[in-house]
């Protein structure tokens, strides 16, 4: 199929479909109408053409793990669905460097381009790096919907049901959605008394950790292990809500 003769198709059927309720008596006005919609195009614009090209690829996970670069057991995780070694492109191999240097970084990249290993691989890798048996919260992940979280946890669930698979044992990372809808009780508990490595969570339920003594294990400086805090979504935040969470961050810091 011709794109382009479709295009043209569909326009002449559009042109035909709006000429069959034009009925105007003065012959001026009619004329002027039929040229601005018929001949002008005034009702649709011209065909726009777009380049997309491939992000750039760098090294496998596997190959950061030879290079001294991550842990050895983040390759273990991050893994194609075929079992390969997953390869990633060249801005998330620039974030994980900047974030083991720990520094701070924004990703702006288009759907589709991995944004989001740009930040579990280097939390993942710390958390092996400091020992994954030790239950103190390293990475606070803040979305702005509760559906963000549910979806990436269900993302991160696939990640460690594939270790699962492909190694026989439970993933040692873990992680929790902590968005104030959860009904269980004594799964909420049990997060508090036993923290996870990642919480996944809205800003409005970090504002009420930071006050909340039963939650306070997660962000206190003498029992947290928090390294990471990760703000996805980071352009919806703007006017008043941008300057609450800007606030927000800095008592986090503090």
């Amino acid at each position: 199929m011709n794109i382009f003769e479709a295009h043209e198709q569909i326009l002449d059927e559009y042109r035909c479909y709006v000429r069959s309720f034009l009925s105007i008596a003065d012959q001026r006005i009619r004329e002027a109408v039929q040229k601005a919609i018929l001949e002008d195009n005034r009702l649709w614009p011209d065909a726009l053409l777009q380049l997309n090209p491939a992000y750039e690829p760098a090294a496998t996970v596997e190959e950061l793990v030879h290079a001294g670069q991550l842990h050895v057991q983040t390759a273990d995780v991050f893994r194609s669905p075929d079992g390969s070694s997953l390869r990633l492109y060249r801005h998330q191999e620039k974030a994980i460097a900047l974030a083991q240097a720990h520094k701070p970084f924004v990703v702006t990249s288009g759907t589709g381009s991995g944004k989001t290993l740009t930040y579990f691989i280097p939390i993942f890798d710390a958390v092996f790096r400091a020992g994954a048996d030790q239950p103190r919260v390293r990475a606070i992940v803040v979305y702005p919907m509760n559906a963000l979280v549910n979806s990436q946890f269900t993302a991160l669930q696939h990640w460690a049901t594939a270790y699962q698979t492909r190694t026989g044992r439970a993933c040692p990372v873990q992680f929790a959605k902590y968005t104030g809808q959860e009904q269980d009780r004594e799964e909420r508990r049990r997060w508090q008394e036993n923290p996870p490595h990642i919480l996944l969570t809205n800003y409005v339920m970090l504002e009420l950790m930071l006050v909340r003594p039963e939650e306070h294990r997660f962000v206190d400086r003498a029992s947290t292990g928090l390294q990471f805090l990760v703000i996805d979504e980071l352009h919806t935040y703007r006017g008043r809500q941008g300057a609450d969470v800007a606030l927000l961050i800095r008592r986090l810091r503090q």
